[in-house]
This record gives C-alpha cells, sequence and structure tokens, in this order.
C-alpha cells in the first residue's frame, strides 16, 4: 500500500515518518528543499532531530506523489485550494485525505468544501484530532479521527493509514469533525492571550468551556452531529491546544498577551479561520462573543483588557 504526501512541514513529515516505519511506500512532496531534505534524511527546518526512515522518498514532482493509492494533502489550509487546483488532473479521482484544520478565509468553506468545489465526486476525508507532530514522529501514542461520508472508504482508509502509534477512529460526520479542527484554533488564542497577560488558570477554564459552548453552536447550526465535538476531534483537540505551548495558536496568543513579537514565517490557521468563522457566525445569526473578541483583538480594534471587559460585562445567564 502506498502514501503519497503533499506538504512537508512537521505535520506531513511526521505521518510521512510513522507511516513509513509501519511498512508502507510513502513519498512527500516539498514544495521546496526536496533534494537537501533527502539528502540529509531529515526535515532540518520543519522538524528536526527526526530521521526519515528508509521507505519514505521526498520528491519535487507531484506527479510522483499522486501516484500513489491514498493521497494526503498535508498543507495550509489558506493554500489547500491553490495546490488542488493547480494539481487536479493528477488528484482528481484519487482518495484525497485531508490533514488541515481551519475555514478559508475568501469561502468560508472548510476542507471538505473546499475539495468538492474545485474536485468535485472526488473521494474524500479529513484527518483531525489532538496531534503534536513531534508527539507522532517519535513514536508516541496518538488517536485520531477519520471522518468521510463514504462508510466503505473510511473503513478502507483507517485500515490503510493506521499505525501502531496512531490509533484512529472513524465517523461519517465530516462536517463536525471540520468544524472542530477549524474552531478549537480561535479559542486557543484566546487562551494564549488570557495567559499571556497573567490572567490565569481559572480564566483560561472559563474561555475553554464557554469556547467549547460556541463550538457547539456553530456545529448544530451547520447540521453536525451533536455528539461529534464531544470527540477526539473536538473536545480532545481544544484541550490539547489551550493547553500547550506546543500548538503554534496558543503561542500566537501567548504573544498578544505578552504585546510580544511574532515570526510571520510560523502558519497560524486561528487567525484568518477566526475571521472566517465570525463572518460566517454573522450570516447563520450564531452567537459566537470569544471568537468576535479574538477577531477585535487580531484587527486591533480591541486591547486584551478591553476585550476581557466586553466578555465578562455580557447579561448574566443560565449556563
Amino acid at each position: 500500500m502506498s502514501v503519497g504526501i503533499l506538504g512537508a512541514g512537521a505535520f506531513g513529515t511526521a505521518l510521512g515518518i510513522v507511516l513509513a516505519q509501519a511498512g508502507r511506500e510513502v513519498t512527500l512532496w516539498a514544495r521546496e528543499g526536496a533534494a537537501e531534505m533527502d539528502a540529509a534524511r531529515e526535515n532540518t527546518r520543519r522538524l528536526p532531530g527526526h530521521a526519515l526512515p528508509e521507505g519514505l522518498r521526498v520528491t519535487a514532482s507531484v506527479d510522483e506523489a499522486a501516484g500513489a493509492d491514498t493521497i494526503l494533502l498535508s498543507v495550509p489550509m489558506q493554500k489547500l485550494r491553490d495546490v488542488v487546483d493547480d494539481h487536479g488532473a493528477v488528484l482528481r479521482d484519487r482518495a484525497l485525505v485531508a490533514c488541515c484544520k481551519g475555514f478559508e478565509l475568501r469561502s468560508t468553506l472548510g476542507p471538505a468544501g473546499v475539495l468538492a468545489e474545485v474536485l468535485p465526486g472526488t473521494p474524500q476525508a479529513i484527518l483531525t484530532g489532538p496531534s503534536f507532530a513531534h508527539d507522532i514522529a517519535a513514536g508516541l501514542p496518538t488517536a485520531l479521527t477519520l471522518a468521510c461520508a463514504d462508510g466503505a472508504l473510511a473503513a478502507r482508509l483507517q485500515a490503510d493509514l493506521a499505525t501502531p502509534t496512531v490509533r484512529l477512529y472513524r465517523t461519517e460526520d465530516v462536517t463536525g469533525a471540520e468544524l472542530g479542527g477549524a474552531l478549537k484554533n480561535v479559542i486557543a488564542i484566546a487562551c494564549g492571550a488570557a495567559m499571556g497577560a497573567g490572567l490565569g488558570e481559572s480564566a483560561r477554564a472559563a474561555l475553554m468551556t464557554r469556547g467549547f459552548a460556541e463550538m457547539n453552536r456553530m456545529a448544530t447550526k451547520l447540521g453536525a452531529a451533536p455528539g461529534t465535538l464531544a470527540g477526539l476531534s473536538g473536545f480532545g483537540d481544544l484541550a490539547l491546544t489551550c493547553t500547550s505551548e506546543g500548538s503554534r495558536n496558543y503561542r500566537y496568543g501567548l504573544s498578544l498577551g505578552r504585546g510580544a513579537a511574532w515570526s510571520s514565517s510560523d502558519t497560524v490557521e486561528g487567525a484568518p479561520t477566526a475571521r472566517a468563522v465570525a463572518d460566517r457566525a454573522r450570516a447563520l445569526g450564531v452567537e459566537m462573543p470569544i471568537t468576535g473578541a479574538v477577531v477585535a483583538l487580531l484587527d486591533g480594534r480591541l486591547a486584551l483588557g478591553e476585550a476581557m471587559d466586553m466578555l465578562l460585562s455580557r447579561p448574566l445567564r443560565e449556563e
């Protein structure tokens, strides 16, 4: 069984490592530096300290990676449409598994919506859940959600992509799974900002809890199954992302709270996702005050203290 991975960031590389160690033939497409990575047998830029196994080949050719049985799309959410559109001729009718989280800013669609719009009818799934690339690459135990509306395809992908250290649970609720993966990044920014400003663990716990309520309101409005966000793709990912500096979104929030600079080279999916979610929530009439406060912080319309005052001054109500 062969796997092609488009995107040699930390997560794509980590998946390539663990799949190759489990005996799959893996071809990893790197937009830049493929020859150097293959020669060094390590992704020194994005995932240093983890050797690439013999079964993992790095290539600069999308066509080579796309010749595999299953294609993992491990590119940033805001780049997904361009990659799939540019290489649609070789990706069409392949089983595509999106490994990115978030909403596209220009369309407010998630990865499933983007794939359906660019390559209608192409088999697709989403791989999401609580996971850090360095944990996966190190062989530490991880559990993820594989969401696919086609039950037979989901079962095949689950068997093909599970490894001794990466356990996959499948669901047919694609909407719920992609919403959980996207929305938790916004709440992670809020939690990081609160911790960076020294507001304490209790404030973070409150933001996580009320943020989870926001996530469920949006998911229910869009037709997700009520229990999906209580699983790995929602609550599990929220717990990890809002409590660990291994999360870029949480670290970005910390920098906002501390008034520190942030490197523009580090992808923070939660920032454009927050804006897309806020737009979609307004159109749907869904109340999402934490998301709105994050967008106001990002746009410089509110200082952190003002954002917290806004949230705390909301009308008292039942939980």
